[in-house]
């Protein structure tokens, strides 16, 4: 398997399972634009509907959103084989914007006539329709936390954009490369499967996977150290609004037989809780007890644990470690 190929399994880490706390404030917004025509002809002829369809800043930009995680796809091809970058020459700054204007349009042309794209051409896309319809948008690259192989790596890269746009006086975080869906790696395939958290994502989950290459948010330094060596959340825990209180590091040192305390935010007792062990066999979290607004249990670390724990919450991934 290729390094690319790798990398792209973090789809599958981010399948999603939609829950009514992040899917029903949208739902209208949602099902009006589903009804929409999968194609229009022009940028313009979509932002116009979205225009005559909707009033407020917040249902516009998340029409925006939606329509595109419904009809474009994640170009998995273009991903695995880049093209190479494209120069050009100039004689002044205002021929030089000008061309930079021309391959970003270009770019989203292809993207929305394609229905294809890769995250470049879905922030391009993205801002471009906000403009249509009056809302200002950023685009912004950066780095992603996506794979067990993230926790307490090293160096950063810039590998990833997303976009800013501009709501009630608020600029709010959008990611609408994975709101589309997710790489299935038993199939060997792209699978759509619509993603809201992603539409207007509270800062504290957003980047515990994203981290700007600028290392700021609105003028605030965020801290590079804590992205990398966090642990690696995954949807179903922004979903729940719930937190990982303890340990805040992702990278658990400790020696066989030693007993470390988790704490999550908003989970209860009655959540099916448990991890995998080494061999892949699901273990019961059955100590556990409520406390502080969260559940809190121990885990003994053992040579049945692997080097990284994950734990599941009714069948589904919530958050993982690297055990050092």
């Amino acid at each position: 398997m290729t390094i690319k190929k790798i990398l792209f399994t973090f789809f599958l880490l981010n399948v999603i399972f939609l829950s009514p706390a992040f899917s029903q404030n949208y739902n209208k917004v949602d099902q009006i634009v589903l009804k929409y025509p999968k194609r229009f002809d022009t940028t313009e002829d979509l932002a116009e509907r979205i225009q005559k369809d909707f009033s407020s800043d917040r249902d516009k930009a998340r029409a925006i959103f939606s329509w595109m995680a419904f009809n474009i796809n994640y170009d998995l091809n273009a991903f695995l084989n880049p093209q190479r970058s494209q120069g050009f020459s100039y004689r002044t700054e205002q021929e030089k914007q000008q061309k930079i204007k021309q391959l970003n349009d270009n770019m989203l042309n292809k993207a929305f006539k394609s229905q294809k794209a890769v995250c470049e051409g879905f922030t391009a896309l993205y801002s471009h329709l906000a403009t249509l319809v009056g809302l200002k948008s950023q685009i912004i690259r950066g780095d992603s936390k996506t794979r067990l192989a993230d926790i307490g790596r090293t160096t950063s890269r810039s590998d990833h954009a997303w976009n800013m746009v501009y709501i009630d006086g608020k600029w709010r975080l959008v990611d609408v490369t994975w709101g589309q869906g997710y790489y299935d790696s038993s199939k060997g395939r792209m699978t759509k499967e619509f993603a809201p958290i992603y539409f207007d994502t509270p800062p504290e989950y957003f980047f515990t996977k994203h981290f700007p290459d600028s290392g700021e948010f609105l003028g605030d330094r965020l801290d590079k150290e804590d992205f990398l060596d966090g642990p690696l959340v995954y949807n179903k825990l922004i979903e729940n609004d719930a937190e990982v209180l303890e340990p805040k590091s992702g990278l658990i040192e400790a020696k066989n037989g030693d007993k470390v305390t988790f704490r999550i935010k908003n989970i209860s007792k009655k959540d099916v809780l448990f991890y995998l062990n080494k061999k892949n066999q699901p273990v019961r979290i059955v100590n556990s007890k409520e406390k502080r607004g969260g559940l809190e249990f121990d885990i003994i670390i053992d040579k049945n644990i692997g080097e990284y724990i994950t734990f599941f919450m009714d069948n589904n991934s919530i958050v993982s470690f690297k055990v050092i």
